[in-house]
């Protein structure tokens, strides 16, 4: 389990395009949990694969991406209070 923060400047066009596009590959490999937070259940190839097409969409300078690490064992590491209810990601998806 890995959850995956951005931060992206968008005062400019080309900022708010980079938003877009951070968002659409995150949602490509996990649940969004809160506007720039996403919870993502990758193997070790994929998250690479995620990263590196990040790393080609930010603009280093303006934007920021953290990654953290929960491992196998994450369940125990996230604890859930209010609305939207998590999606059980080892489950069956239905696209």
């Amino acid at each position: 389990m890995v959850l995956i923060t951005y931060d992206v400047n968008t005062e400019t066009a080309s900022g708010k395009k980079r938003l877009r596009q951070v968002a659409k590959q995150c949602q490509n490999y996990g649940q969004r949990v809160q506007n720039s937070v996403f919870e993502c259940l990758l193997e070790p190839a994929m998250l690479k694969n995620l990263q590196s097409r990040l790393g080609e969409i930010i603009d280093l300078e303006k934007d920021s991406l953290r990654y953290y690490y929960l491992g196998n064992d994450w369940r125990n590491r996230v604890e859930h209070v209010g609305a939207k209810a998590s999606l059980d990601l080892e489950g069956t998806l239905i696209v």
